[in-house]
């Protein structure tokens, strides 16, 4: 018999694989063939499994839902079909975002949602999460893991497929299907009033009715355009249109039409450039309210930002890290405006282990605690909630290394909460009350020769700490290592490294006046500051941190396996406008593990 090999990468932020029955990556094609249906069905019946066994229900109500990936209608069937067969309700919005459905899911006992997030259009992939609107942790991931591995190694496990989807009643399938129009219908009514308290922070409903009437007033008299290359995603069918127009902020889409994804899905600086033009389009046309524009990607819980430059008159594209630098600084205002005569207010972040330092200055000038973890989304959301249990105010966590803002109460990323926090700190300006939020920052920051009544977002660009960072998406980034044992691979790499520190680093060390170092170690929701054993990490994040006669780094290099994809990722971050030394650095550390995968 044959043995069914998924060959998929089983992370917590999602099991992914080419689903296109080709095997071809860029393949458009809707078929997924036996074998991948197969192993859709067992990932269901898994997660079937487990939910049963968490809720102590014989027939739990799971939440079921697709971004616009051709392949994403076969494997719902597949799944609905065994869903039915095991009693399970099921609640299937169809085309959903997955910060749509995972706050809709909050009403029910779990949700699959079948995406594979910014990968080619022939992959596809699985997301598992409970009620609490967040994917499922790595600690409850591995268990399904475990399950689903022995599920694929029975002998029997293809033959078995139609008996395990062949539904009780044909009633029951066409029913689900049916009621998906008054699902999707409600789902997103229950995202719009969740993303109403995400946004104000406030839960009494006349509390939020009076914050959104002050912001819509203010963006009315100062209008503020939105441009969206929704490039096919999820979000055409999501809330973005009627929820900007509620409040007053004209949005201008296009690349609007589901599925139909036009270029790349990943929305870094390479795609951001369809946005660029069509902002400078607008803006030549005399749109002059065109000031901000985001690209989700397929699932649309990450959108990177592009902004009229007013120095320039120019549309520019973010970097990640600047995206999620101006969201930290203008969620930690907000949060300190809302908070400040409240004597217990404890603010921190939460991010993953390479967001950039300049977050670091961000949270000290507002007193907040930086609380770092692994790559990974779940993992930066349970250090927030670790924080949370600690005392502290968690407004904001995300991973700056790739942009994705989280703000709470959500636990995923979600561009209409970044472009609101953008408009928060443009809109909400000095009162006789107090203070705006660009204000309070300049204030807080030491910066406050630079505040001005008329400022705009390049004013408050000005204003961040400036560091040179690598981005994700550099070819620069990406490494191809053969070392399978990455536990092995950073304890060569501790040799190489403590060989060439000690020999001054081809004279890296004397040029750029590096002095000392520190390894940190990020597993999971665990840092381990100060670590003298590197391979300690394991698949984990490993940092070194680099010291120029200070007890405040200047730069750091660091190193992680993708948990969902192939590859091994390195990035430099350096304090300072200084190109020269970042490429110098990441060169270093480049040639280093090289050196360490061959031993």
């Amino acid at each position: 018999m044959k043995i069914l090999n998924p060959n998929m990468i089983l992370s917590a932020s999602g099991w992914r694989k080419v689903f296109a029955v080709s095997g071809e990556e860029t393949d458009t094609t809707t078929e997924i063939g036996m074998e991948n249906t197969c192993i859709s069905v067992l990932s269901a019946l898994v997660f079937s499994d487990y939910v049963k066994k968490r809720t102590g229900k014989r027939t739990p109500t799971i939440v079921l839902g697709i971004d616009t990936r051709p392949t994403g209608p076969e494997i719902a069937n597949a799944m609905i079909r065994l869903l039915l067969k095991e009693k399970v309700v099921v609640r299937y919005v169809g085309v959903t975002a997955a910060p749509e459905i995972m706050a809709y899911s909050k009403l029910f006992d779990g949700f699959i949602y079948i995406s594979a997030s910014h990968n080619p259009i022939g992959h596809n992939g699985i997301k598992f999460g409970l009620n609490d609107g967040g994917v499922l942790n790595g600690k409850e991931n591995a268990l399904l893991v475990e399950e689903f591995k022995a599920k694929c190694s029975d002998e029997f496990a293809l033959q078995n497929v139609s008996r395990l989807i062949s539904v009780r009643s044909q009633s029951d399938l066409e029913w689900v299907y049916s009621e998906s129009i008054s699902t999707k219908k409600e789902a997103l009514e229950i995202y719009k009033t969740f993303s109403k308290n995400v946004i104000s922070s406030l839960t009494n409903v006349s509390l939020q009715d009076k914050f959104f009437d002050n912001l819509k007033a203010q963006i009315k008299a100062n209008p503020i355009g939105i441009v969206c290359d929704f490039n096919g995603s999820a979000r055409t069918m999501s809330i973005d249109k009627e929820f900007f127009a509620e409040n007053n902020l004209n949005f201008y889409p296009f690349n609007d039409i589901p599925g139909k994804i036009v270029h790349e899905i990943i929305p870094e600086p390479e795609n951001l450039v369809y946005c660029a033009k069509k902002m400078e389009e607008l803006q030549k046309a005399g749109t002059k309210d065109a000031i901000l524009g985001y690209m989700p990607d397929c699932d649309g819980d990450r959108g990177n930002i592009v902004y009229w430059d007013s120095k320039t008159d120019s549309a520019q594209i973010l970097k990640a890290q600047e995206v999620f630098s101006l969201s930290v600084l203008a969620e930690l205002a907000f949060s300190y405006w809302l908070n400040k005569n409240d004597s217990s207010y404890k603010p921190a972040v939460a991010v993953n282990c390479p967001t950039s330092m300049r977050i670091d200055e961000i949270a000290k000038a507002f007193n907040a605690k930086v609380f770092r973890g692994e790559v990974g989304e779940a993992n930066v959301v349970n250090t927030a909630r670790l924080a949370r249990k600690e005392g502290y105010t968690v407004r904001i966590l995300g991973e700056g290394s790739n942009g994705g803002t989280i703000t709470f109460p959500s636990s995923v990323r979600d561009p209409i909460n970044t472009i609101f926090a953008f408009v928060k700190l443009l809109t909400i300006k000095d009162t006789p009350e107090g203070k705006g939020l660009f204000h309070i920052w300049c204030q807080l920051s030491g910066q406050e020769d630079k505040y001005k009544d008329d400022f705009t977002l390049s004013d408050v660009l000005e204003t961040l700490p400036v560091y040179t960072t690598t981005g994700v998406s550099e070819s620069r980034a990406i490494l191809k290592i053969s070392t399978m044992d990455h536990a092995k691979l950073k304890g060569n790499f501790q040799k190489v490294f403590e060989n060439s520190f000690k020999n001054g680093a081809d004279g890296l060390l004397k040029k750029y006046g590096i002095s000392s170092y520190k390894c940190i170690l990020t597993n999971a929701t665990t840092e381990k500051v100060d670590a003298k054993d590197f391979s300690e990490s394991g698949k984990g994040g490993l940092k070194i941190q680099l010291f120029e006669n200070s007890d405040k780094p200047s730069a750091f290099i660091w190193m992680r396996g993708s948990g969902t994809e192939p590859v091994f990722r390195i990035m430099c971050d350096v304090k300072g406008n200084n190109p020269d030394k970042e490429k110098d650095l990441l060169a270093w550390e480049t040639k280093m593990l090289l050196e360490a995968d061959k031993m």
